[in-house]
């Protein structure tokens, strides 16, 4: 039986409604207690992600709470400016009135985060909550059992329960008794697309305005012109960390025809200098979350040639970086988002190719480009719509506070990362101030015979 969770939810809304999270000072206060309790139970939440997820320490840290504290220290940087009222100009009509736009919090928001990144998928949401001003319900991962115990210890230490409030749970369950229980003001989702249709529904019953993280086939082009050494160190970088669970890894390859087969003994080459050839037991090297999870991923290797890898261990949860040459472009390795260390390698031969195959699973949420010409990568960039991109990398874009973090279509709705995570968590107000010493009767009734001078003024 679900806990009734209304008497919370409306402490929070008590507690937001006194005004005292939009104050600057207090927003700022409020940042540097989370940074200091991370930073304080870092060990903890190392052994955490290490439970969970078989993540070494150097991982962690640049993935999960690194990526956190970075992003805490923008916002502190920058707090004071995002809060300023933004001057807008002023149409003609409206002269001499001044326009601005206000930032103004939401209110009470929900934020939901998935498994993969527990620490930094829930907590860097929450820093943009933080920024703008409102309170907030977070709700971690249950498959991330380790890693939510200790987030629930950290927020339950270092914010009142009506400001800050952890929820733990089955989120199949949770979720909706949430949603039924009060309106929130905002919602942001990060997960998989199947259920972010479900919380996007649900939300649409009160006009609940969400912010969309979800997945995709990311596809990489490795064309004629790349550097091949480098393509496949930044390649198999990104793919394999976190043992492949990354919405943003590349999902497929394709490689011009002419380089095809250098790029894949580069590949080999790779992977064998990153994990040995005992990546079982390297420590640089994750595991799957969970049995259902490895029963998954484990059933791509039958739909291909196995280049790499391919081995598997059920006890431990492990399966080997693996290149899959694959033909069957309707096979589930090539329908279905892989999010593990299964790496289908296709050909082609014409941009066209490319883009028929990147067609039938449109709107991924990153695109990557390896080329040496600018100009190939311009006009690649322009050609695949995604919901972002680099050129000569793969998914680094997201480490850039300063650039937008979010999906399109099936990939995810809205955006965030620095200023962006301000912006999500804050309704833009439009204000305009009039002076009374000017005000003119031809603003006022009787309109006849105005005609002339209002096409003037609005056109």
């Amino acid at each position: 039986m679900q806990p009734n969770y209304l008497p919370l939810l409306q402490h929070l809304k008590a507690h937001y409604q006194t005004g005292i999270t939009k104050d600057y000072v207090f927003r700022k206060n409020q940042l540097e207690l989370l940074k200091a309790a991370i930073l304080a139970n870092e060990q903890e939440l190392y052994a955490a992600l290490q439970a969970d997820l078989k993540k070494s320490k150097e991982e962690a840290w640049v993935t999960e709470m690194g990526m956190l504290i970075a992003e805490i220290n923008h916002a502190l940087r920058h707090l004071k400016q995002w809060m300023k009222p933004k001057k807008a100009g002023t149409n003609l009509a409206n002269l001499p009135s001044v326009s601005k736009v206000y930032a103004e919090p939401w209110g009470v928001v929900l934020i939901i985060s998935p498994w993969n990144y527990p620490v930094q998928l829930l907590l860097s949401p929450l820093v943009g909550a933080i920024a703008a001003g409102n309170v907030a319900v977070v709700k971690p991962s249950e498959f991330a059992a380790a890693t939510a115990n200790v987030l629930q210890k950290i927020i339950d230490a270092t914010f009142p329960q009506n400001y800050i409030c952890c929820v733990q749970g089955d989120g199949a369950q949770v979720v909706p008794a949430l949603l039924q229980a009060f309106t929130f003001d905002y919602i942001f989702y990060t997960g998989s697309t199947a259920v972010g249709k479900i919380i996007y529904k649900m939300a649409a019953e009160n006009l609940v305005p969400v912010t969309l993280e979800l997945g995709g086939k990311s596809p990489c082009v490795v064309d004629k012109d790349a550097s091949i050494a480098v393509a496949a160190k930044r390649i198999a970088v990104t793919k394999f960390s976190n043992c492949g669970q990354m919405c943003v890894a590349p999902d497929y390859i394709l490689v011009h025809a002419s380089i095809y087969d250098a790029f894949v003994q580069e590949m080999k080459k790779v992977i064998l200098q990153f994990f040995g050839d005992d990546a079982a037991n390297n420590a640089d090297y994750g595991k799957m979350m969970n049995e259902k999870q490895w029963n998954r991923v484990v059933g791509y290797l039958q739909q291909g040639t196995v280049l790499a890898g391919g081995a598997f261990q059920k006890e431990n949860l492990f399966i080997a970086p693996t290149l899959l040459a694959v033909s069957d472009l309707n096979a589930a390795v090539m329908k279905e988002e892989i999010f593990g260390p299964v790496l289908p390698i296709l050909s082609f031969s014409s941009p066209a190719e490319v883009e028929s195959i990147v067609s039938a699973n449109p709107n991924p949420l990153a695109f990557y480009i390896f080329t040496q010409s600018q100009k190939n990568g311009e006009y690649w960039i322009q050609k695949i719509p995604s919901g972002g991109a680099c050129i000569n990398n793969a998914s680094w874009h997201l480490t850039n506070p300063d650039l937008p973090f979010g999906g399109r279509g099936n990939s995810g709705l809205g955006a965030y990362h620095g200023q962006y995570s301000f912006d999500t968590f804050s309704h833009q107000k439009a204000v305009m101030q009039t002076p009374v010493w000017f005000d003119p009767a031809i603003k006022y009734p009787p309109f006849k015979g105005k005609l002339k001078l209002f096409k003037w003024l609005i056109r």
